[in-house]
């Protein structure tokens, strides 16, 4: 069986090309460019709460980076640096050689260097802290959201949840649309060069980790200000097409989570600007509005305004 040392060697030891010191000392050392500011982020993924434990590990290492590269692209940055930490319930080398590949390939894929962590034994936890620059004051962050803004996504929220839900037997999804579904849920894409073109436009921004409904909360609370969501133009029809019935549609884009898409606010003035930066790849949809009035509701299909009960995933709630 491999040693500690042995596995980080083999697995965990990668070039790094905007480093001064990458892994093998007792800390790596990393310079920022003049003119930008650090941009730091934590996420922490547990077999159990956040994944199963069967999970692919070339999968699961992908998407740990990714959900960490999330949270930089959020404010509008772009990541740099990443260090990983670890525990493992033994020192299986093939899953080990297949999660750091998972890991390196998105890392690499988004030019991140991967500049050190930790590996202990344990059950199994990955926790990754990445390290991003923004170019000094165009942070965005989730303060700025203001009455009269609109409110976007992009892409499609919703897949992640309709997967997970396959996987525990809640609904059946058939191809191609199982594909789609379990890729968002594995092989989140981190959005950087969307939060990157965004920093001149997005008043306010965050990516949707925990469903939209409950993250759309965390903007509202932070700029105290509430919001109206239009329930005729949120995105329904792919995960309609998916199988999931028009409530299963609406449970999933508002609370299911796990999506890694951006969701922000803009003054209504810049509407051109922010859809010339849509694709057919990426679509950004307006879904609503900031409102002086604390709370959030959404106009159904009457147009009548009804109270927002969907809540996002909260690890300690009953």
């Amino acid at each position: 069986m491999p040693s500690e040392f042995d596995l980080i060697r083999r697995h965990f030891a990668h070039l790094t090309r905007h480093s001064v010191l990458g892994v093998g000392d007792d800390c790596a050392i990393v310079a920022p460019r003049q003119g930008y500011e650090l941009l730091v982020s934590t996420d922490m993924l547990v077999a159990g709460t956040h994944f199963f434990a069967d999970t692919d590990a070339e999968a699961l290492g992908w998407k740990t980076a990714a959900v960490n590269l999330s949270d930089i692209a959020a404010m509008g940055g772009e990541p740099r640096w990443i260090a990983l930490a670890l525990a493992l319930p033994q020192a299986d080398e093939d899953w080990v050689a297949a999660f750091a590949n998972g890991f390196s390939t998105c890392c690499a894929h988004f030019n991140v260097d991967w500049i050190g962590g930790d590996t202990t034994r344990g059950p199994l936890n990955l926790c990754a802290t990445v390290f991003g620059e923004v170019p000094t004051k165009q942070a965005i962050c989730r303060n700025g959201a203001r009455p009269g803004d609109d409110i976007w996504v992009s892409g499609q929220p919703g897949l992640a949840a309709l997967g997970l839900w396959h996987l525990k037997n809640r609904i059946v999804l058939c191809e191609p649309a199982l594909q789609r579904c379990l890729a968002a849920l594995h092989r989140p894409q981190p959005r950087i060069a969307l939060g990157k073109a965004l920093r001149r436009s997005a008043s306010a921004m965050l990516d949707i980790s925990d469903g939209l409904a409950g993250d759309l909360r965390h903007i509202l609370t932070a700029s105290n200000v509430g919001a109206e969501l239009d329930e005729a133009a949120l995105p329904l029809t792919t995960l309609h097409a998916a199988g999931a019935s028009r409530a299963q549609s609406l449970q999933c884009l508002l609370s299911g989570g796990d999506d890694y898409e951006l969701l922000f606010t803009a003054p209504p003035e810049l509407r051109t600007q922010i859809t010339q930066l849509a694709s057919a790849a990426l679509p950004l949809t307006r879904i609503g509005r900031i409102t002086p009035n604390l709370g959030l509701v959404m106009l159904d299909l009457n147009g009548q305004a009804q109270p927002l009960a969907a809540r996002g995933f909260d690890h300690f709630s009953a």
